[in-house]
């Protein structure tokens, strides 16, 4: 990369639970116009999470934001708290939870029986309280307004999924998935299928493609002023700038 190449690059960032995505590319505009990035900079992300939600974004900057929809579309990992015991409207803990009425306690062998049903290639129904557009609105602002209750199922892709702990009502799972999964619905889905609740309690994004959250620097950490130098530049954004510098 030379010196005449616009400021160009990829980001780590560990979300904590509060801030929205885009808050998160807020914070990282304002510290690169503090280095002396142009006000217009652009900078984007490769993936949402949910507020509540924490873990892995990646941050891109300059024309690396060409490269959201290639780095959306890639696997994604994360560590998923869910409880049986309860159901939400929102499958999480942004609505009011409910008590289910169960007739037992869910064995984790019960557990393992039902996931492979949730694994490959399956259909799924985003929540009502997700950020998707019906009809040029937010479906959650639908759902508020007692508009819409549920979504139509659309194909998604879950790899694999792993019990990390399991102690009644609470199941931690390891998660691998694709493009467009959402793990407030696979909780949902999941605890309907064992007669149970099923809620997301807490969600953490470990990896997003090649991106580890072990390489991420905390939010809270994040310098005030970002430079170029801050910046990785991986062989995706040095195409970018390559064709931009033969253009």
């Amino acid at each position: 990369m030379t010196g005449d190449d616009p400021i160009a690059g990829v980001l780590l960032v560990d979300k904590p639970a509060g801030p929205t995505s885009m808050a998160v590319c807020a914070r990282v505009r304002g510290a690169l116009k503090a280095g002396g990035a142009p006000k217009r900079i652009k900078v984007g992300h490769g993936g949402t999470l949910d507020p509540l939600a924490t873990g892995l974004m990646v941050v891109l900057v300059g024309p690396a934001t060409k490269l959201c929809e290639t780095i959306m579309a890639g696997e994604k990992r994360y560590t998923a708290e869910i409880d049986l015991l309860h159901t939400s409207e929102s499958d999480d803990l942004e609505r009011e939870c409910v008590e289910a009425e169960i007739d037992h306690e869910i064995t984790r062998r019960e557990v393992e029986r039902a996931l492979p049903a949730f694994t490959g290639r399956i259909m799924q129904a985003p929540p009502a309280h997700s950020a998707m557009k019906i009809g040029g609105k937010r479906a959650y602002a639908l759902a508020r307004a007692g508009k819409l209750d549920r979504l139509e199922p659309r194909p998604v892709q879950i790899h694999e999924l792993q019990i990390v702990s399991y102690a009644w009502p609470r199941l931690v799972l390891d998660i691998r998935c694709g493009k467009g999964t959402y793990i407030r619905s696979l909780a949902r889905d999941l605890g309907r299928s064992l007669g149970a609740g099923g809620m997301l309690a807490g969600l953490r994004r470990t990896a997003v493609g090649r991106f580890d959250v072990a390489d991420a620097v905390e939010m809270g950490s994040l310098p005030r002023i970002l430079t170029r130098a801050d910046l990785d530049v991986p062989l995706e954004v040095e195409a970018i700038l390559a064709r931009r510098r033969g253009s």
